[in-house]
């Protein structure tokens, strides 16, 4: 279980650069201009928050070439925007969490001296019983992330199955969220690791950046309805919502 970065922006790939070109190249200049702009980080964010790459991602159809860091930074940073969601490390940050989560074996939790993954947020709270001082921070920010991105991608899933089933509701993936973010955005390696402003913003502002996300999730492919298999969205095993 590693840390998550809020870096999607530096790890752009060359596919990202000749997306951006072909939909801003005519405005914005000769290739080579473009590309030396999009190597200065200042001019880099403006570039990133222009309206027409946000239409381009949505609009497009077909395989889109772009990484999904690229794909989550660019959607995240405009619905964030529209909430008044306006640091960009935040929208960097639940971008990598979505590109994470989009990886099956990234989003496992797996903690030192246990070989299988813990799949649900009881065992998860469970372990940090026993968890060392390290295991214990990155197992409340996991939780945290994984309440955001259930929350924020599969809301009418978790409403369906509260309803029909008697599982947890939206509320209960808010607070479990909220508590687990100010927690680790209180441990003292949140400010080794220069999270605890993104950390802080998140527990504050949890159902905000929850409903940021549940309006990007409604644009794309209806993965937010209760009978879209989210194993085929995501390529995993994410039935099983803890």
């Amino acid at each position: 279980m590693n840390m998550i970065q809020p870096n999607c922006r530096v790890q752009f790939t060359a596919q990202d650069v000749d997306f951006v070109l072909e939909v801003l190249g005519r405005r914005l200049g000769a290739a080579d201009c473009l590309v030396k702009l999009l190597a200065d980080e200042e001019t880099r964010d403006l570039i990133l928050d222009d309206e027409t790459l946000f239409r381009a991602l949505l609009e497009r159809r077909g395989c889109l070439r772009v990484s999904s860091r690229f794909y989550f930074y660019v959607l995240v940073r405009h619905v964030f925007k529209r909430s008044d969601i306006h640091d960009r490390s935040v929208a960097d940050y639940v971008a990598e969490v979505l590109a994470a989560f989009s990886d099956a074996r990234r989003a496992e939790c797996i903690i030192p001296g246990q070989a299988a993954p813990l799949d649900y947020f009881f065992e998860m709270v469970s372990a940090l019983q026993t968890a060392d001082e390290r295991t214990s921070f990155l197992l409340r920010v996991h939780i945290g992330n994984h309440s955001l991105f259930l929350s924020g991608v599969f809301p009418e899933r978790i409403r369906f199955r509260a309803e029909a089933r008697g599982f947890p509701d939206l509320k209960y993936y808010e607070q479990l969220g909220q508590t687990h973010y100010r927690l680790a955005g209180e441990h003292r390696l949140a400010q080794r690791y220069r999270m605890e402003g993104i950390l802080r913003t998140l527990a504050e502002r949890f159902q905000t950046t929850r409903r940021a996300l549940n309006d990007m999730a409604d644009r794309l492919l209806a993965i937010g309805d209760p009978d879209y298999p989210l194993h085929v969205v995501f390529g995993g095993d994410k039935e099983k919502l803890p």
